[in-house]
Order: structure tokens, then sequence, then C-alpha cells
């Protein structure tokens, strides 16, 4: 029996070596084991310095899937790679597939907004659209200036994928560590308007640093947000998900404009 076990080892550690990786076992949905919760922690830490980098670039949007896994050691890399191929319908994800958003398309850069946020003058890190989207957004935003004297600027807009994938990540703390809950509120690689060009999306803020993100209705009781209910389908944009939509939380902030 005892040189059973050991050649049993022997095979089973020569065939890890020859696929050149370590075995990958699933994940709990309902909340990491504590090893894993350990290595997600772990793989954070060790893509940190790539994030802040990224930031201080203001291109943390285009982050492609080779930049994300450059920094890993090939047993982090098949444990996030773990996340890429999560079964939304297991899941209960409601919202359709969009594609996977490579961090390389054309995309226009949006620099210079300005708001206030707590009294004072904040400007708003460099974002990124596809040109169509920009402009039906400025068109959007001049009609709406016309008739509030008032714009919405653009808190955030397109996301990669393999960003998305690190958002996700980032955020299973802010849940227990639940997959099944972080995608509640976080979507999955693939699944998010913010990374499909042809429905992107677009969170918006006022001028007053209201985004609604913490409370809901303080952006859906904006004048704003009442103009938008209006008037933003003329500009082919549309509320991505309205009250008792299933699956996703009420997100009055949240527009996707649909490329015709």
């Amino acid at each position: 029996m005892e040189f059973f076990k050991k050649y049993f080892v022997v095979i089973f550690t020569a065939g890890i070596l020859a696929a050149g990786t370590c075995p990958v076992f699933a994940l709990d949905l309902d909340r990491l084991s504590d090893a894993d919760i350990a290595q997600v922690q772990k793989i954070l830490e060790e893509l940190e310095p790539l994030i802040r980098e990224r930031e201080a670039q203001e291109t943390l949007a285009t982050l492609t899937f080779d930049e994300l896994y450059s920094p890993l050691g090939p047993e982090d890399r098949e444990f996030l790679k773990q996340f890429e191929s999560l079964d939304a319908a297991e899941l209960g994800v409601m919202i359709p597939y969009q594609g996977i958003a490579t961090g390389e398309e054309e995309l226009t850069v949006i620099r210079g907004q300005e708001i206030m946020m707590n009294g004072e003058r904040k400007t708003i890190p460099a974002q990124y659209l596809p040109p169509k989207t920009y402009e039906a957004y400025l068109a959007m935003m001049d009609a709406m200036e016309k008739d509030l004297g008032k714009r919405l600027y653009i808190e955030s807009g397109y996301r990669s994928s393999a960003y998305q994938m690190y958002l996700f990540v980032f955020y299973l703390k802010n849940h227990e560590y639940s997959i099944r809950e972080t995608v509640r509120w976080v979507a999955l690689p693939g699944y998010s308007e913010h990374g499909a060009p042809q429905y992107q999306a677009i969170d918006f803020i006022n001028q007053d640093g209201i985004s609604g993100e913490e409370h809901p209705e303080d952006f859906e009781n904006l004048e704003e947000y009442q103009w938008l209910v209006k008037n933003a389908g003329r500009f082919n944009f549309l509320l991505s998900y309205p009250k008792g939509f299933a699956g996703i939380t009420f997100e009055p902030w949240h527009w996707h404009y649909r490329r015709l």
C-alpha cells in the first residue's frame, strides 16, 4: 500500500509539472475559503504597485490582461484566472454578456472635468469613451445646459475587462468574500456595460459632486436626473438598471449609449 501511495504522489506531481501549473480547485461561491481569501489578499498586494502606477498615469481604464497578470507568479496567475471563467448563470447574473473589452479599442480621452466636492474644486481623473458615445454625450449635455443651465459629468466611462476583473476581486472584501453577493454590485469581466463599446455606459456625477452611489435617492432627486428620464432617449441613452431590475440594485446614475 505504501508503494502505491508513493507511486501516486510521483505521478500526480509529474502531471502538474508537465502541465506547467499548480492544481486549481473550485472557488466557493458563497464564501471563499480562508486559504483563498489569503491568496486574494496576497494577489492584491502584488498588484498594488501596478495599479498605483496606472492610476498616476491615468491609464488604469485601459489595462490589458497581459499587463494585469505580469506581476504575478504562475500559481497566483492561475488562481486569478478562475474569475474569468465564473459561471454567470450559476451566480444568477441577469445582465447579458457584453464581450471582452481588450483595453486596445479606439477611445477618446476626456480630461479637465471639474466639479465641487465638499466645498473644494476637484478634477475628475481622465476618462475614456468610444468616439461615437462621446459625441452623443456632448450633444445631450449641450441640450441639458440649454434647458437647465446645468451639465452632468463623466465620473466613470470605459473600463477594460482586465480592470473590471481587478475591481471584482478588490471588492470581494466588501461582501464578506462572497462571489454570489459581489455579483449583485460589481459586474463580472465581460458583463460590464463600461466595457461594451456597442452599449457603452457612463456613470454620471453632477457639478456638486452628487453621484448617488451611496444614496441613490440623492441622484434620483436631481433636476438633471429628471431631465435624463424625459430626454436621454432622444440621444440614444438608456437607464440601465431601473427600479425593479432583477439582479442589480437601482443605479440612477448609470446610463448606456445604444449605438445604432
